[in-house]
């Protein structure tokens, strides 16, 4: 019997009690709808970077989603249009789309997951978001037993957020997902600060794609955001919290040095999530009271497994934080990957 431990980054998880693999999109619609009809649960995992699996498991089907391929429509005029697999891995996808000067997602590099993944939460770094280049995707709606075509205008892009994942959650299964990108061998303009100090241009320059890409693997990596079987502070779900978005009202209650960036709609706040961690007292590497967990060494933003933790314990860390957090500034942080079978 498979344990999720072994499909998952943070190599959490209990077992499953039916596993599905699906190599194709027939297989991975088969797969979902003939569960749903026997009144079967389903979980999808493909990359597994954002689940946390309770330790009792998964009593229903696994599907693991090993989609692949990649279509691609490109003329000079146009630029290219990429229809890529569910499956498919990102960071194989972002590595390709630099080498074949395909401008939008270099900022995304190193992103664990799949591509099917991103549009969920609208995974976003350094400035960049799925939202910018996505043009549409392909699902199979579990209700309406139908293949179904959604533009980005009809997905509810948000911080972190989707129809996906707030309106309808569960409802679609990601199939395919088609970008558009303009073509050249400059990046997009530099959006964030971070990234333009390492790349030593200012923020709206341009660089070269593969630079941007360069940089921000070295940036996640010195984050412990890249994957490597042999770094724990790399067996996690990546960043475990939000970044909060308060009131005008709320911000102002935040210390003077609290990082503040005016939201989407004008009227809301955001601020670091890292720095309310750091601030209300829990520094790199805090957990050892909680068993082999802990915040990663090098990102306090990032919970992990220290090997051989369980899921009970990273979350009685994240309770620990989220508790702590709201004590010392009032703000509530909110957990960024799916909790399966658990809760905080």
């Amino acid at each position: 019997m498979m344990r999720l431990s072994e499909v998952t980054t943070l190599r959490l998880g209990g077992p499953a009690r039916e596993v599905v693999e699906a190599t194709t999109t027939q297989e991975l619609i088969e797969a979902v709808s003939q569960a749903d009809a026997s009144g079967i649960s389903v979980l999808l995992v493909a990359g597994g970077s954002n689940l946390v699996v309770a330790d009792e498991g998964f009593d229903g089907r696994v599907v693991l989603v090993r989609t692949r391929g990649v279509e691609v429509d490109q003329d000079a005029c146009s630029g290219a249009t990429v229809t890529v697999a569910a499956g498919e891995p990102w960071d194989g996808f972002v590595a390709r789309a630099v080498e074949d000067e395909w401008i939008g997602v270099e900022a995304l590099s190193g992103i664990p997951g799949s591509v099917g993944a991103t549009p969920i939460q609208n995974v976003g770094a350094y400035g960049q978001d799925v939202a910018q280049t996505l043009v549409r995707l392909r699902t199979w709606d579990r209700i309406d037993g139908a293949v179904r075509t959604l533009t980005a205008d009809q997905c509810d892009f948000g911080y972190r957020s989707s129809r996906f994942k707030t309106a309808e959650p569960g409802r679609h299964v990601v199939l395919d997902v088609t970008f558009q990108f303009r073509l050249g061998s400059l990046g997009a303009p530099v959006a964030y600060a971070e990234l333009a100090r390492s790349l030593g241009v200012e923020p709206g320059e341009r660089v070269p794609s593969a630079r941007v890409r360069e940089a921000v693997l070295a940036l996640r990596r010195g984050k412990g955001m890249v994957l490597d079987a042999a770094d724990h502070d790399t067996w996690s779900a990546g960043s475990f919290f939000t970044n909060p978005i308060l009131s005008a009202e709320q911000a102002a209650r935040l210390p003077d040095d609290a990082p503040q960036f005016p939201g989407a709609d004008g009227s809301t706040v955001k601020t670091s999530a890292a720095w309310l961690i750091s601030h209300a007292g829990f520094d790199r590497g805090h957990g050892g009271a909680h068993g082999p967990v802990g915040l990663s060494t090098k990102h306090a933003l990032a919970l992990t497994n220290r090997g051989g933790a369980t899921t009970g314990e990273l979350l009685s860390l994240a309770r620990e934080v989220r508790d702590g957090v709201a004590a010392r500034y009032g703000v509530v942080l909110e957990p960024e990957p799916v909790l399966i079978g658990c809760a905080l």
